[in-house]
């Protein structure tokens, strides 16, 4: 009678809370802006074509066909594309990047009244400085360089005072075409300029008008992958950005490198507050090939040099929309080789967006992730406006791709949860998720969210929700109750790397509880429905002692010789 008294009260708090839980939603993203004090207020939904410039490489049909696919999909006026004689490979010297991009692009936005110079103070001393501008965005299609090669004929007497590191005449395109509004000015070429807007906490002073223009690129491997980026962004605005954040950080407390281990750390704090299942690893390794990266919306990783782990895998699980970055000195080298570098891999293999270095930047060189993050999600952001907030350095060596507009964060979280519930929409278990998290980071307890989820009466029919269920019962020390909720999740049809990450924990959790024959069974089970999982091995090691205690022969002799096989050769 005390339980069935116990559940009726938890069933009652559960429907209270998601009366109270619903009705805070805008009321939870305000306070969560405390996280942030002094942050301004979320701006208009959307960002007009009419503020961009698409620019694409007239030698390349296909740079035309994503220019043309882009300005259809913003709504961009057809007199704001223009097309350049441009190199058709990724790399331009400086000279082609003056004579060919900077200089005529800058004539076109002057002819056309897209800028306004205002006179010269001392004609022919003075440069002329932008006092207005209907542009503040530019567009870069597929075609256009990706980077400028380093001049050694080039010299600057200031440069001498540089670090020698930093002596280099080399950059990204995009970095160098964010100052295009003051390319009249004398800058030194070699190094990095410090960026005027870097950690802004409003997109006003994001304009020509202050000497930067927000420059982003459509760009990846292919013309159809280049061309999918604003279709993707325009998902995500439609229906929500959902999934699931991982932030694989390497574990540093102090040294030169903590202050990449420190972006991670706080990029995963914003993302656990605006709502999203959130992983942060701070073991040394990056994630293992066999790691269930299931379902994401958000990755951030470092430092490995190749493309590794999760993502050398043949697919990815990312949501449409999904941000992924891998930290890395030459992530961007390169985005017309799928395997060539991070930032082309994490787009061929479904990002929306993500940021790369073409040389070497060094850390402090790299985009902060905890701005970048912060601001696109707090404080309503663009996605090109908070990848340059973010940005430390200019004329330096960051390419930004995706669709600067793209704003995924606009819609009112109580408008959307309406509207999804409205059209009965799948994604409408995400938001509910996003509900609870969001109301833990600002102190609910635990046993409200889990009344939340018991109350709720599709709860049980989805994956998402019911393992989240599962995962709050295991951290009660209620193993009983999780191991059974977890396998419930197994029959509402998970993601594959979701049913992948059930039965590693199901089996791991029936090794400790039991019974062994249950844990051997989800073992078996992962194998055979993943015959090419890439971590086999620890699988098979993990079955090795079971079957040895229930005494199944066969069993035994399959993972000794599994074993065998699979396990690397000792050093000679």
């Amino acid at each position: 009678m005390k339980l069935l008294n116990r559940r009726d009260a938890e069933a009652r708090r559960g429907k209270s809370l998601l009366t109270a839980l619903s009705i805070s939603l805008s009321a939870s993203l305000r306070l969560c802006g405390l996280f942030l004090a002094g942050f301004a207020l979320p701006l208009p939904a959307a960002t007009p074509g009419s503020e961009v410039i698409v620019v694409f490489n007239n030698r390349l049909p296909e740079s035309k066909l994503v220019a043309d696919h882009y300005a259809r999909k913003r709504d961009v006026p057809a007199r704001q594309i223009v097309g350049l004689a441009l190199p058709t490979t990724e790399t331009m010297t400086r000279v082609e990047f003056i004579e060919q991009l900077q200089s005529p692009l800058l004539r076109f936005l002057e002819t056309n009244s897209f800028f306004t110079f205002s006179p010269s103070t001392n004609p022919g001393t003075s440069p002329r400085r932008v006092s207005a501008a209907s542009v503040r965005y530019a567009v870069l299609c597929y075609g256009v360089p990706l980077k400028i090669l380093k001049d050694t004929t080039l010299v600057e007497a200031e440069a001498t005072r540089l670090q020698p590191a930093l002596q280099r005449t080399d950059a990204a395109v995009d970095s160098q075409l964010v100052l295009l509004p003051s390319s009249e000015q004398t800058l030194l070429w070699a190094g990095p300029l410090a960026n005027p807007v870097y950690s802004v906490t409003n997109t006003a002073p994001l304009h020509p008008t202050n000497g930067l223009l927000i420059v982003a690129r459509l760009d990846g491997p292919t013309p159809a992958l280049a061309r999918a980026l604003v279709d993707k962004a325009l998902e995500a605005e439609t229906n929500g950005l959902w999934g699931r954040a991982y932030f694989d950080a390497r574990g540093l407390t102090n040294g030169d490198y903590k202050l990449g281990d420190d972006w991670m750390r706080g990029a995963a704090n914003v993302a656990r507050r605006v709502g999203f299942e959130t992983e942060l690893d701070e073991r040394p390794a990056t994630f293992g090939a066999g790691f269930p990266l299931s379902q994401v919306a958000l990755y951030a990783g470092w430092y490995d040099q190749a493309v590794s782990g999760p993502f050398t895998r043949p697919t990815v699980e990312f949501m449409p929309g999904a941000f992924a970055y891998h930290l890395y000195s030459f992530s961007a080298r390169s985005l017309r080789e799928g395997s060539a570098s991070w930032a082309a891999t994490l787009l061929a293999k479904g990002a929306t967006c993500t940021m790369g270095s073409t040389e070497e930047p060094y850390l402090s060189g790299t985009p902060d992730l905890f701005v970048f993050l912060s601001r696109w999600s707090f404080l309503n952001f663009t996605f090109g406006e908070a990848a340059w907030a973010a940005q430390r350095n200019l004329s330096w060596q960051t390419t930004v791709i995706g669709d600067p507009l793209y704003r995924p964060f606009a819609q009112r979280p109580d408008l959307l949860h309406a509207e999804l519930e409205q059209r009965k929409s799948p994604l409408l278990e995400w938001s509910h998720l996003s509900i609870v998290n969001r109301n833990l980071a600002l102190g609910v307890a635990p046993a409200q969210a889990i009344a939340y989820l018991e109350a709720l009466p599709f709860a049980r029919q989805s994956a998402v929700l019911t393992e989240r269920l599962g995962d709050f019962y295991s951290a009660q020390n209620k193993f009983s109750d999780a191991l059974g909720t977890w396998e419930a999740a197994i029959k509402c049809n998970p993601s594959p790397q979701q049913r992948l990450r059930l039965y590693l924990r199901l089996a791991q959790g029936r090794t400790v509880a039991g019974p062994d024959a249950a844990a051997l069974q989800w073992l078996q089970k992962l194998l055979q429905e993943f015959p090419d999982y890439p971590d086999a091995l620890s699988i098979y090691r993990q079955m090795l002692p079971l079957a040895q205690k229930l005494a199944e022969k066969s069993v035994v002799e399959t993972c000794e010789r599994e074993i065998q096989r699979l396990a690397p050769a000792p050093p000679k």
